[in-house]
């Protein structure tokens, strides 16, 4: 096996497929040396499943297979010992554009005979060094758009070459309040002399609230990610609109529509009132106090102001609620911000993908329904956007990528209610943070909590706890912390029918 030398930029000069291509985590000195093993540990999986390859191949004219092993794959197989074998390698050309991805064994070749290096470990992608042929096939990206997870899915005529499901973040209308109440808090301290300048202002055209201009965005990113993988011919994207008034009332027509619940009210505080016979809904009057308040049942910060998010209760009740000392049995009202967003992204979402150049054709729900019952697929968002993107008997990817959104950083200042004690927790903690990849126990996992202790915990995506407490020197980084957090997980079902093809996530191999 090679030795590898220490430069100041900890940059590896004995592996030539990593060489002049590392991410910034090698420059730290904690996991410099370890980061130049690991981070070629998905080569390891050229030694395994090398027969689940894809058809879709590049065209090497003179390729020969090398008699000696690869001293990528050793080191990956002495550090990286975990079962995480792959059924596709993606590829660049020498310009970074996408071709069309081959199998394992030729990627193996190719890096041992120095032709392409290493761009990113997940999903497994290399770069050729010379020129070749760029034939490509037509790949169709299917899209199950949502409110809190989106599936995609790249099909070839023959195959699905890409399978992912993500799961967006919700916390953004909580955080989005929070941060207007730490304003507003500061501006009334600080600047209470100034003049208000609101009153000039307007929103743009086209304007959405934060949250859900955040969620289109990362659709737009997700399909952009994609893109940069594999040479996307078109792309198919499920489209609904909801009628809410008709998921309430499902007998509503015609005029019903203008005759809502408040009609003849002056605001909701007043229908509330008079829905609930002004009488405390806790007590039923028998606090005797006449003064009667209107409650929020999920607070206002998420819940909003809707008349099914609203309780009337007396003064004496309310206050015990405030304060914790009675827990009200009420139901908690489901709301329909997710039919609310697909209402008003949907169109947006296709024309600014068609703005961008994409070839886009869009479907509805029910149709997708239809296709994947008549196909006899497993439901999941995945499998939808299988479906969506024309897929019926062609193979099924064997490695699906479950991602997750998580906040870039967390800029709160002092410690929750101790507001007089500062967050003084450093980014990074003896060279690790908080959402990076590691290795722990041939198990990997991400960090979700730290300790200036050197002592961290260890989670999987799908939130298992693997270590409350691991230690610092047990583990070894594999990859940086990112906003969007991404691992294999195997089970997908290799056809239509069969049945066992409700992806599962494997056990970790090793005990605790």
């Amino acid at each position: 096996m090679q030795k590898l030398e220490e430069r100041n930029t900890y940059t590896p000069t004995d592996i030539p497929h990593v060489g002049g291509n590392c991410d910034w985590i090698l420059n730290r000195p904690e996991t410099s040396v370890h980061a130049v093993s690991t981070y070629g540990a998905a080569i390891r999986v050229y030694d395994v499943n090398w027969r689940n390859g894809l058809e879709e191949t590049l065209s090497v004219s003179g390729l020969k297979t090398s008699s000696n092993n690869s001293d990528a794959a050793l080191i990956a197989i002495e550090h990286a010992k975990q079962n995480m074998s792959v059924s596709a390698v993606y590829v660049l050309n020498m310009r970074g554009q996408p071709l069309m991805p081959t199998t394992p064994r030729k990627a193996k070749q190719l890096l041992k005979e120095d032709k392409a290096k290493v761009i990113k470990r997940t999903p497994f992608t290399i770069q050729l060094k010379y020129a070749t042929g760029e034939t490509k096939q037509e790949i169709v990206l299917g899209v199950d758009s949502g409110f809190e997870n989106i599936g995609l899915s790249a099909v070839t005529a023959k195959k699905e070459v890409y399978s992912s499901e993500t799961k967006l973040r919700t916390d953004m209308v909580k955080l989005n309040s929070e941060r207007r109440q730490y304003q507003r808090a500061r501006r009334n301290r600080k600047t209470w002399y100034r003049q208000p300048r609101f009153d000039n202002r307007k929103k743009p055209e086209g304007w959405l609230a934060p949250s859900i201009q955040h969620k289109l965005d990362s659709h737009i990113k997700l399909i952009e990610k994609v893109k940069q993988l594999l040479p996307i011919t078109k792309i198919h994207i499920e489209v609904a609109a909801f009628d809410i008034q008709k998921i309430k009332n499902p007998g509503i027509s015609g005029i019903e529509y203008q005759n809502g619940v408040q009609k003849d009210s002056w605001n909701a505080r007043e229908y509330v009132l008079y829905r609930d016979n002004h009488t405390c809904q806790h007590c039923k009057g028998k606090s005797k106090n006449p003064i009667l308040e209107v409650h929020h049942i999920v607070s206002r910060q998420i819940g909003g102001d809707a008349p099914d998010n609203l309780l009337t209760l007396c003064e004496t009740c309310h206050d015990k609620v405030s304060t914790g000392k009675l827990i009200l049995d009420v139901k908690i009202p489901i709301g329909f911000k997710p039919e609310t967003f697909m209402s008003i992204v949907r169109w947006k979402l296709v024309n600014k993908l068609k703005a961008a150049g994409n070839i886009i054709n869009h479907t509805y729900g029910y149709i997708t329904k239809f296709d994947r019952i008549a196909s006899g697929i497993e439901k999941s968002h995945s499998t939808d956007a299988f479906v969506i993107a024309g897929g019926t008997m062609q193979e099924r990817s064997s490695i699906r990528f479950i991602i997750k959104q998580v906040r870039k950083c967390n800029r709160k200042l002092f410690k929750g209610d101790r507001s007089h004690i500062k967050n003084t927790a450093a980014r990074i903690i003896h060279g690790f943070q908080r959402f990076d990849k590691v290795l722990w126990n041939s198990i990997e996992c991400f960090v979700f909590g730290r300790r200036k202790t050197e002592y961290f915990e260890l989670r999987t995506l799908d939130g298992t706890k693997i270590h409350a407490s691991a230690k610092a020197k047990d583990f070894k980084i594999l990859e940086s912390a990112n906003t969007l957090l991404i691992a294999y997980m195997s089970g997908v079902c290799s056809s239509p029918n069969d049945e066992s093809g409700i992806s599962a996530t494997p056990a970790p191999h090793g005990g605790l």
